[in-house]
């Protein structure tokens, strides 16, 4: 049964009104795509994404949030905030990382954690639309630091469906956590399978021997 806005739970970050949610509904019924999966719950997680391998996932992620009326945030460099756009910027959900201070991106995002009481942050742990060797583990850390779940989901372009997976929480076992994770996305067809990372790629391999 696909997903709507109106069952996720009452302390999910969110954004929006009736207007955006018609459009992000609109959109997916025109793109033929819907959302399925486990109702999101949790007011704190962070949210991994794949496969990622065009900016049609741009997309339906924008499409999914507006009809879910949903708040996923994104860090980025400080210096995108300065200037004209910088209101603009924080509306489409970004937040700063700051290059200056002593703290990494891990840090930042774990502290972005500690000073709200609802916050989804959003990563692409293959970090490039490219066919990368290896997750990147930077969610990872972030959400241990943190003391958060991770949210994980796919975009299947074969099925044109969204999918919000159970809530995983780290066991401090980063290798095992991972191949756990990884393996979720079992069977998943991305937009351009020339540029599905290695670790998909070799799962989908297995899947089919």
């Amino acid at each position: 049964m696909a997903i709507k806005a109106k069952d996720l739970g009452p302390d999910v970050p969110r954004r929006g009104n009736a207007v955006g949610q018609f459009v992000g509904e609109l959109m997916l019924k025109l793109l033929r795509w819907e959302i399925v999966g486990v109702p999101l719950s949790a007011p704190k997680a962070m949210f991994i994404g794949a496969p990622h391998t065009s900016n049609r996932d741009a997309l339906i992620a924008v499409a999914v949030m507006l009809a879910l009326r949903l708040r996923i945030n994104v860090m980025v460099k400080a210096e995108l905030f300065v200037g004209p756009f910088g209101k603009l910027i924080h509306w489409f959900g970004m937040r700063p990382v700051y290059r200056s201070k002593s703290m990494g991106l891990v840090e930042q995002s774990a502290q972005q954690y500690r000073e709200t009481d609802k916050l989804y942050l959003g990563i692409a742990p293959e970090g490039t639309r490219h066919a990368s060797k290896a997750w990147k583990l930077g969610f990872y850390h972030i959400a241990v630091m943190a003391g958060v779940p991770i949210q994980p989901f796919s975009l299947n372009f074969g099925e044109r469906k969204m999918e919000f997976f159970p809530l995983f929480y780290p066991t401090g076992d980063a290798e095992a956590d991972l191949k756990y994770l990884i393996g979720l996305y079992r069977g998943i067809v991305p937009a351009d399978p020339s540029r599905l990372s290695i670790p998909l790629r070799e799962l989908n391999k297995l899947n089919k021997e």
